[in-house]
């Protein structure tokens, strides 16, 4: 297993690009089987969970084609099976999503049991409903989801809870079904958004994209296009996190500001200012961190919520922030039993102050001198927020796991590097 090892205390300074956002581009590249003819995209984050997407589109049969680092052409003319391999959909959890696409194209679908991050329970219920309400049967009883159909039919359906995930897989499923779709309590993120807008350009008919009401009437075909993924909304909130914990100075190009303005918020409330210049987005450097008490001196509160609301998966990155910061706040991460867990090697093994209440809400009071300590990365976004911690922390300190880190984050060493932070990758 691969591992960071990286020297603390020294402030990143400079630009940076973020990758594009792997959340789009994973069900981008679900939704380009819905299609014989080819679909390109630009901006493509080349990280393990994109690659894996690839690798089980490659599988079913689809062309998939290199065209430069970041740009790749998919087609799926030659698709010749409905079976997504077992060992590649236990590694990522939106193989799921290659579940409305091939219903929509093919009828029917095998789908092992996904994979993904170990951050507490992840229900695979909403898709099922969904597509169920489509009119495909569910079979569970070899172990993975089976799944078929005499043809998706239009329905209008609720969402019990407004997952991005189910929300597209019930776009990509409608988009081809025959007569009118509503999708109810659907979620509403950036990613949603672009899926939505990719598969309008792909001639699907669909109104209420961003809102939590989308409608779709289906059509015969759609056709191939070029479209380009935006920058990573979380990677964004990452790097701003990492360059204030280490009084930096970073410009982060291409922010795509329109969505970053909760994130912008709730770092302010930890004492961090952030500034928009055009569509960059600037952390200056920062002396000192002091939190905003909320009215009346309460300590305040970080609470992840659902779109347009501050994102799950910047908690952890929130939490390792708020560790420098003076005060005391309380992080309150409600999606996820898991997310927080991480904040205990934080406190045991860097010297933060930090009270697990339980595993939803943490108490953290700064600023904490962290120390250099031998971690392992639980997951993509604790990996992250233990990236930066080190960054901070006095000593040489050692992240296990990276590959957790490398799912969700492109060549991040070779890019803090280029901003000056001491970090190398070993064997």
């Amino acid at each position: 297993m691969a591992r960071f090892i990286i020297e603390g205390g020294t402030p990143l300074h400079g630009e940076i690009t973020p990758a594009g956002n792997k959340n789009e581009a994973l069900p981008l590249i679900a939704a380009s089987l819905l299609t014989d003819e080819p679909m390109t995209l630009h901006n493509v984050p080349r990280i393990r969970d994109v690659r894996g997407m690839l690798e089980i589109a490659s599988g079913l049969g689809a062309t998939v084609e290199e065209l430069d680092p970041h740009t790749v052409r998919i087609v799926a003319a030659g698709v010749r099976t409905t079976d997504v391999p077992t060992s590649l959909a236990k590694e990522i959890r939106t193989s799921l999503l290659f579940a409305g696409s091939l219903l929509g194209r093919h009828k029917k679908v095998r789908l092992g049991r996904p994979g993904g991050d170990v951050i507490g329970r992840r229900r695979n219920d909403p898709h099922f409903h969904a597509l169920r309400a489509l009119g495909a049967e569910l079979d569970t009883s070899s172990g993975g989801y089976g799944m078929h159909t005499a043809g998706l039919v239009g329905a209008d359906i609720l969402l019990d809870e407004p997952s991005v995930t189910a929300t597209e897989n019930a776009l990509i499923g409608a988009a081809l079904a025959k007569g009118r779709t509503v999708i109810r309590n659907a979620a509403s993120e950036p990613h949603v958004q672009q899926l939505g807008l990719a598969l309008m350009k792909m001639g699907a008919r669909m109104v209420g994209v961003g809102t939590n009401t989308i409608t779709i009437d289906g059509v015969d075909r759609l056709r191939g296009i070029e479209h380009t993924i935006l920058s990573d909304h979380m990677e964004i909130g990452s790097l701003i996190g990492a360059a204030a914990m280490t009084h930096g100075q970073v410009t982060i190009k291409s922010a795509v500001p329109k969505h970053m303005r909760m994130t912008q918020m709730v770092f302010k409330r930890l004492g961090v200012a952030t500034e928009i210049r055009g569509e960059d987005l600037s952390v200056p450097a920062q002396d000192r961190f002091v939190m905003e008490p909320d009215l009346g001196g309460a300590i305040p509160r970080i609470q992840s919520q659902i779109w347009p609301g501050f994102p799950s998966d910047l908690t952890s990155i929130a939490t390792a922030m708020a560790t420098q910061s003076e005060g005391m706040v309380l992080i309150h991460e409600w999606m996820y039993e898991g997310r927080l867990y991480f904040a205990d090697a934080l406190s045991r093994e860097m010297g933060a102050r930090i009270i697990l209440a339980d595993p939803h809400r943490a108490i953290v009071t700064g600023p904490s001198q962290l120390y250099a300590a031998e971690l392992r990365s639980p997951d993509i976004r604790a990996g992250m927020a233990l990236l930066a911690a080190t960054l901070c922390a006095k000593g040489t300190s050692v992240i296990n796991s990276i590959e957790q880190i490398d799912r969700g984050y492109e060549e991040l060493d070779v890019r803090l590097r280029a901003l000056g932070a001491k970090i190398e990758r070993a064997a």
